[in-house]
């Protein structure tokens, strides 16, 4: 009985992990039946073509909102989607206090702002180089540099040793905006003791250490600066230090700015407010576009993921009242691909090479580096912390395996392969999976959010690929049809190789299913409206090969 009231620091990813994005990370310390609780990031991803209506995939997160009483904090790393963008829609089921930099803290409050009924989180701020603490974890906030302001690694203290959590992070020597990665305090968390290194795996198979943002920053400077005509560059509207460089190089080349997108704007003012913008000239507004030179211009814009609604497609498809691209000038998409965008950023690239602009991506020139580690730079972290134990996080399964494989060649004792619902004993004693909890996706839908099953995006998948048909039939005293069903088709072929409406053919089924059921029969409603629902579905099926969801109403 004893052993079993023994504490335990364990560790339970419930997105992220298997996956790259909807971070959510747990961490407990105590018994087995009465563990306290952290949670580490709380973010989304995003839904591809087979989720048509949903805005946002969020974590299943029903594991801890059932002991939430035992919930102590949410600690966030930054400001990504992937990291924080769930919090608005989760945070009501936990109630938790929230701690986060001031740029996250300044994002959020802008997102909340922005969508009706958002709830008022409670949150308190840190930076890095502070120490805090949340029930029986103590709290250091280290300085990591990233594709955004104030990106931090978490070394979380417990009395049964240290662990790191690095969230995403990369060596930089030259970032845009600032601090370095703080190899000093890493090395000295190693020489401390770290249990174990959570560490971003986004970037393990690739060899090598990443490119500056200064590097990329002194190309996009000369990619502008020999532009001949407007110059519009795409780029994750959280990059400020990439929006910084790109100021900066217009600047110089005597160049305007101009941001076009919501998420861009709102972004940039955060920055202002913050001091990351400092020193630039003003923006230009809309309005100013006309007035201004061709060869003076220089657009910074959403849209870098093929997004149809955003700044880039409209310039694409040119439907911006008063702004255009013409001939001649040209585009740099200033990001990565995001893996399931690659078709519509195809079409978006296509409408503006059909344009006669000239489009420059990553392959053409350094217009963008990752803000995650190479292997290099992860060997680097692994000499610098010396782990106990690594465990690959942050990634799909051959960047966790890559990780792991390079962590074993690199002398690191232990290394614990986990996936989303593990749950990872890290102490006392060797690292053990020793559960699995409930784990999965939930949805956004509109103003709801629940599983598939509660927004009906499994219907609505099948009615996407199908359509709809709905039959009402209405029977007489006598149980005959009183009149022809009527019949309704929406996303259904309107006639079959010979030109006859399947309508007609579907309506002709119908009657036909009815007439086939002996009258006695037809007094039980429903075997005549599954009838009508077989028979008008494989007659659709027999002329158009496909099967429409089919509802049938049948009254008398």
């Amino acid at each position: 009985m004893a052993a079993k009231k023994q504490p335990e620091l364990v560790f339970c990813p419930l997105g992220g992990v298997g996956e790259i994005g909807m971070n959510f990370a747990l961490y407990g310390f105590g018994p087995p039946d009465s563990r306290e609780w952290i949670v580490v990031d709380c973010g989304v991803t995003f839904p591809d073509a087979t989720l048509p209506g949903v805005d946002l995939v969020l974590p299943d997160i029903r594991f801890i909102e059932e002991q939430a009483e035992r919930l102590r904090g949410i600690v966030i790393t930054h400001a990504h989607e992937d990291h924080y963008g769930a919090l608005l829609a989760l945070w009501p089921k936990l109630k938790a206090e929230t701690w986060m930099t001031p740029f996250t803290a300044g994002l959020l409050e802008a997102k909340r702002q922005s969508e009706k009924g958002s709830p008022q989180i409670p949150v308190r701020i840190y930076n890095a180089g502070d120490t805090f603490e949340i029930g029986p974890f103590r709290f250091e906030a280290v300085a990591v540099t990233h594709s955004i302001p104030e990106p931090v690694s978490l070394a979380i203290t417990t009395p049964l040793g240290t662990f790191v959590h690095t969230g995403d992070w990369k060596i930089d020597p030259e970032p845009e905006i600032g601090p370095l990665t703080d190899e000093n305090r890493f090395r000295a968390l190693g020489d401390a003791g770290v249990l174990a290194l959570m560490c971003d795996s986004t970037n393990a198979v690739r060899d090598g250490e990443s490119p500056s943002e200064e590097a990329v920053g002194r190309s996009l400077r000369k990619l502008i600066e020999d532009a001949k005509g407007r110059v519009a560059i795409t780029t994750f509207s959280s990059n400020v230090g990439r929006i910084r460089s790109i100021a900066e190089a217009a600047r110089d080349a005597g160049r305007k700015v101009l941001v076009l997108g919501r998420s861009m704007k709102r972004v940039i003012d955060v920055a202002t407010e913050l001091g990351y913008l400092d020193g630039l000239p003003e923006f230009v507004s809309e309005e100013d576009f006309g007035y201004i030179p061709r060869e003076e211009m220089v657009i910074i814009c959403t849209g870098s993921q093929g997004e149809p609604r955003a700044a880039l497609a409209k310039l694409a498809r040119e439907e911006m009242r008063d702004l255009a691209l013409t001939a001649g000038d040209t585009v740099i998409y200033s990001s990565r691909v995001i893996p399931g965008n690659e078709k519509a950023i195809l079409a978006v690239k296509n409408g503006l090479i059909e344009m006669g602009i000239r489009v420059i991506e990553d392959h053409d020139a350094l217009v963008h580096v990752s803000g995650h580690p190479r292997r290099g730079e992860l060997k680097r972290m692994y000499e610098w912390t010396r782990p106990k134990v690594v465990v690959p996080v942050h990634g799909e399964a051959a960047h966790l395996v890559a990780q792991g494989s390079l962590a074993s060649m690199s002398g690191v004792p232990n290394v614990a392969q986990v996936r989303n619902g593990d749950m990872l004993r890290l102490a006392p004693g060797d690292p053990e999976i020793i559960d699995q909890v409930p784990f999965g996706r939930i949805y956004k839908d509109g103003e709801l959010i629940g599983s598939e099953e509660a927004m009906g995006v499994r219907e609505r998948r099948k009615l996407s690929f199908a359509g709809h048909v709905a039959v009402n039939v209405v029977l007489d005293d006598r149980f005959e049809l009183a009149g022809e069903p009527d019949l309704v088709a929406i996303g259904v072929a309107r006639t079959d190789e010979a030109g006859v409406e399947l309508e007609e053919i579907m309506l002709d089924a119908a009657e036909g299913a009815v007439d086939s059921i002996p009258r006695a029969r037809r007094k039980d409603l429903d075997l005549v409206a599954e009838a009508v629902r077989r028979s008008v579905r494989n007659a659709a099926n027999d002329v158009w090969g496909k099967k429409p969801v089919v509802t049938v109403f049948v009254t008398r």
